[in-house]
């Protein structure tokens, strides 16, 4: 579970975020500026990132406050599960990224695992659909659902991407250091669940 400040400091900046979005009182647009401005003092109180760096990640954005949409492929071969190498971090996770603008779930699936692993793919099936704060992964300012979706290798081969160094299926014994940013340990044997068991329901949070 996420710290109980970074979980207030989220709900105050939605709040502020949607606040000024539809405000027109210029009192109530003070408040809420104040508010955004408070959201950020707590961020850099409890960080080392700059004020004004969280500002315009973190407090940056317009419109009603909603989570954001991060996507995975799940890909089996033989057994063992595709991941590729993250040159960010020098760890491993399974191709995916933040879903984008004009693509359907699925599609960002098939669009990731080709950009980042080589092997072109046809979706199967989602499996499931977590919240990222009920997950073991470093704290961060955005609210987040992660969808990972079954794909079957249809065609490619394997080549790494410009976000990525390397490209390897690994057995659920052996899995490598995890990017824990994009994925747990235990959502990677979670993904196993499913590979051996076509029948398990889907987990939604």
């Amino acid at each position: 579970m996420e710290p109980k400040w970074l979980e207030w400091a989220k709900q105050i900046q939605a709040i502020a975020q949607t606040g000024l979005t539809y405000a027109k009182d210029v009192y109530d647009i003070e408040r809420y500026e104040r508010l955004r401005d408070l959201s950020v003092e707590m961020m850099g109180s409890y960080t080392d990132v700059s004020t004004e760096k969280i500002r315009l990640s973190f407090a940056n954005e317009d419109g009603y406050a909603t989570p954001k949409v991060d996507v995975r492929g799940v890909v089996f071969r033989e057994g063992q599960i595709l991941m590729v190498k993250e040159k960010l971090d020098g760890a491993w996770a399974l191709p995916g990224g933040w879903a984008d603008i004009g693509y359907s779930p699925a599609e960002v699936a098939v669009k990731e695992v080709r950009e980042e692993s080589g092997f072109q793919v046809a979706p199967i099936r989602l499996l499931t659909v977590f919240d990222k704060k009920f997950h073991a992964h470093p704290p961060e300012p955005y609210h987040v659902y992660k969808m990972f979706i079954q794909c079957e290798i249809v065609g490619g081969e394997a080549l790494s991407g410009l976000e990525t160094s390397e490209v390897r299926f690994f057995e659920e014994t052996e899995l490598p250091e995890l990017s824990l940013e994009r994925n747990t340990r235990e959502q990677i044997l979670t993904m196993f669940e499913y590979y051996r068991d076509p029948g398990k329901r889907v987990i939604v949070d």
